[in-house]
């Protein structure tokens, strides 16, 4: 095997994590039967790339666990990181030969793979797919409008509080639990990471994971388990409804 090179397993679809989330949670028997075919699963190492910018994607796929970050690099080097994708987040897309951002897994990740043209096929002969993923679609176009709110006219404390409600409430789905009562996942996220895509310093979001901490709102144990104790307060905290708050 190639240094970096992703490897491969195999998985059940009975097994999955991600069945009632993903771009499949519609499909019946048989038409699982048909993605079974043209799956496999990858396995990256955090800090490995998935696919850079540019590169021909002969894949699409969802991730299954873990977590990984878009990326877009300007012509002077600087780069911005654009997106979170999550468990049950789709990665490609059908009718486009090329990425058009850099993917990187941040922490240890495991995809869920389908060769591109005969998913591109079984799109236009089973309308569950299609359907799906236009949802799928949707909701990032209106998750990507949120976070021009929180990144254009959020304080840092609103910041932090908004991406911690996206994660705890994704890791709620995935878990098939509700917001109600204390909510306990793993933050995926470095510091630095959480600086990168909020746009704050190291030092802010220190800070500011510190206060949310000191004051009640989030309790730590180490520096990656988090537990939230009411979900609303955190909502207020980030400045969002407890109605609707941030899709996810």
């Amino acid at each position: 095997m190639l240094l970096n090179e992703p490897t491969l397993t195999t998985r059940q679809c009975g097994d999955c994590p991600i069945r009632h989330r993903a771009v499949c949670a519609r499909c019946e028997t048989d038409e699982l039967d048909r993605l079974d075919q043209i799956k496999y699963y990858r396995n990256y190492e955090a800090g490995q790339t998935v696919i850079w910018s540019g590169d021909r994607m002969d894949f699409v796929g969802s991730v299954v666990s873990g977590i990984a970050t878009l990326t877009q690099t300007m012509e002077d080097g600087r780069t911005q990181m654009v997106g979170l994708l999550l468990p049950s987040d789709f990665v490609g897309r059908p009718g486009r030969d090329n990425a058009a951002y850099d993917v990187v897994a941040v922490t240890d990740m495991v995809m869920c793979c389908f060769r591109k043209k005969p998913f591109e096929t079984m799109m236009t002969e089973t309308p569950h797919i299609a359907q799906r993923l236009l949802e799928m679609t949707l909701d990032e176009l209106d998750a990507a409008r949120e976070w021009m709110l929180v990144l254009g006219r959020k304080t840092a404390r609103e910041k932090i509080a908004s991406l911690l409600a996206i994660i705890a409430r994704r890791d709620a789905s995935l878990n098939l639990a509700g917001v109600k009562g204390p909510l306990t996942f793993e933050l995926p996220l470095t510091r630095e990471a959480m600086a990168d895509y909020l746009g704050l310093t190291l030092e802010t979001v220190s800070r500011q994971v510190s206060a949310l901490k000191k004051d009640g709102v989030i309790t730590l144990e180490g520096k990656r388990r988090v537990t939230i104790h009411d979900f609303n307060r955190l909502l207020d905290e980030a400045g969002d409804d407890s109605d609707g708050g941030m899709p996810v």
